[in-house]
Order: structure tokens, then C-alpha cells, then sequence
């Protein structure tokens, strides 16, 4: 794995992760992800004496505000967005998701598609950003919501975790594989599909990776733990895994993981962004460090176009 800084990894934003302290970035990411409730999480940032921050500007700071997520417009007249249904027969019966394609596409009428998959609380505006970036750059994107099954995101992520945590995971994994299945065989797809997904869209990726090897063309984790070891020996890549720094819990489980890779002989680049925290390319929240969000970007389009061309 290549460790690297893309400069000073500083947040443009007045609160950024230079005047947070680690400890709040690291309490953030246990009840982001179900491990402290939302009163222990402002309890214990009370504790902290931080000059000229209170406990609600350090918890407003690290909290998504998704009106700072929009990078691309809904309303842009060169994608055009829908809500689509799929058959997830061995999931949750049907399932459902933001499809968001270019305007104009190449003479063949099809192109390359990326299914975008979503954190632990549903298709929140942050990924239906993601997907339009992606229709920005040419590809057919899907986002599915685990969520679907109980009427969808329902607006405010509290909810959307308790909601996704209530879901059986196998059946919410065979979703995922359905609608990977889904996109790829779409009318308006040239049959090549990539994958990306953030958190528990990064597991969801390297499990797709992993279930349907022989479909998947390119997947993109961003700091995700890898998929069960009865099923990573199936892995042949490509694969391009972004990870954080300053994300203990998922990078542990890397080294076993890359020792599975390469028994494989998988094809996979691995990049390590210096004093980078866990959902360091979601720029609703202080956790974001855009100069890193963007040469992982960069990387992640240049590594779609090498491989689903």
C-alpha cells in the first residue's frame, strides 16, 4: 500500500480536522457506526477542552450537512436523473434506486456503467451527488438504497442507520448483487460495470468483487472492510482501495486481506492518504480533506476509463 499526503490535507471549512482533536473524529466514526448512541457521542465531546470551539460547533462540524454535498446540480441539462425498480428475487423481493445518466451518449447508444453504493444509513444526497458526478464524466451510474424495502432514505441519518441496521444483511447483500446484475444488463449499458461505494458501500464493493468476480470489471472500495474469507479467494480485481490514515478500524483488517490478494495474484493498487480520517471524501462533514477527496477521485475516473472502456 502506497502511503502519501496530497499536501496539507487541511478542510477549507472554519472548523477543520487540525483544531478537532483525534479522540472526536474517532467517537464520530463509533456512532456513525452504531457503536454509542448520539447522546454518549455529544457526552463525550463535553469532555473536551477545545480553545474557541464548543461541543455543538464540534458536533455540528463532524455531523454531514448534505447542502455543502452538491457538486452537481439535479437539475443539469447534461444527465438526466430517475427512480428505478429492480427484482431481487433471493433479497428483499425488489428493489430500488437513483439512475442517473448523460444527456448525450456515444454514437452506440450505450455506455460503461458504476453501480455507487451508499454508507450504513441509506441513498443519502451525498451519493446521489456521487452518481451525478459520475454521469458527468460519461457513465451510466446507479445508486441503489438498501432502504428501499422500508420506503427509502427517509431524510436525516439517525433514522436511515437504525433503519439499515434493522434489515437482514444477507438479504441487503443480495440487493446489492442484484442490482449490479440489474445496471449491467441495462438497455443503455455497454456491458462493462464498476463499482464504488464509501464505508459500507466499500464492503459492499469488495463483496461484489468477491461474490460475482466474473461481472464485476472494476471496483473502487473507499474505506471498506473486505468480505468474508470464504469468499475474498475469489477476488481477481481489478481493484483500486483507497484507505485513511487515521482509520484504525477498517485498516486492521487489511493486511490479512492483501495476503488474500496476493495469494490470488488479484490485480489491485492500494493508496493510503496521510492524517486522512474515515470518510475523508464525503465533503458534507469536517472529515472531509478535499485535496485527498480529489487526487482519490481523479484516480478512481482515470481507473474506470483504463477498465470499462
Amino acid at each position: 500500500m502506497t502511503t502519501e499526503s496530497a499536501s496539507a490535507n487541511q478542510n477549507d471549512k472554519t472548523v477543520n480536522e487540525i483544531e478537532i482533536p483525534q479522540e472526536a473524529f474517532d467517537w464520530y466514526d463509533e456512532y456513525a457506526h452504531g457503536d454509542i448512541d448520539r447522546r454518549t457521542f455529544l457526552t463525550r465531546l463535553a469532555s473536551l477542552s477545545v480553545a474557541g470551539l464548543t461541543v455543538s460547533a464540534i458536533g455540528g462540524a463532524l455531523i454531514p450537512d448534505y447542502a455543502k454535498a452538491e457538486q452537481v446540480s439535479f437539475n443539469d441539462p447534461a444527465i438526466k436523473a430517475t427512480y428505478e425498480v429492480f427484482s431481487s428475487p433471493d433479497g428483499h423481493g425488489e428493489g430500488g434506486g437513483y439512475l442517473v445518466q448523460p444527456t448525450t451518449l456515444p454514437a452506440s447508444g450505450v455506455a460503461p456503467c458504476v453501480l455507487v453504493v451508499h454508507e450504513n444509513r441509506g441513498l443519502n444526497p451525498y451519493i446521489k451527488d456521487v452518481a451525478r458526478r459520475l454521469a458527468m464524466k460519461g457513465f451510466l451510474a446507479f445508486a441503489p438504497d438498501a432502504l428501499f424495502p422500508l420506503g427509502g432514505y427517509p431524510g436525516n441519518d439517525d433514522d436511515g442507520r437504525a433503519m439499515q441496521k434493522s434489515l437482514d444483511k444477507n438479504k441487503i447483500e443480495q440487493d446489492m448483487i442484484a442490482a449490479a446484475l440489474w445496471l449491467k444488463s441495462h438497455e443503455k449499458s455497454s456491458g462493462k460495470l464498476g463499482v464504488v461505494g464509501f464505508c459500507f458501500g466499500g464492503y459492499i464493493t469488495n463483496f461484489l468483487a468477491a461474490s460475482i468476480p466474473d461481472k464485476v470489471d472494476a471496483a473502487v472500495p473507499f474505506y471498506g472492510t473486505p468480505a468474508a474469507p470464504e469468499l475474498t479467494k475469489n477476488v481477481k480485481g481489478p481493484l483500486l482501495i483507497h484507505f485513511a490514515e487515521n482509520d484504525k478500524r477498517v485498516n486492521a483488517t487489511w493486511p490479512e486481506y492483501e495476503k488474500t490478494l496476493k495469494a490470488n495474484s488479484a490485480d489491485y493498487q492500494a493508496f493510503e492518504y496521510a492524517k486522512a480520517q474515515h470518510g475523508f471524501h464525503n465533503d458534507s462533514t469536517s472529515r472531509y480533506s478535499p485535496k485527498d477527496a480529489e487526487l482519490a477521485w481523479q484516480r478512481t475516473i482515470a481507473f474506470f476509463e483504463q477498465h470499462l472502456a
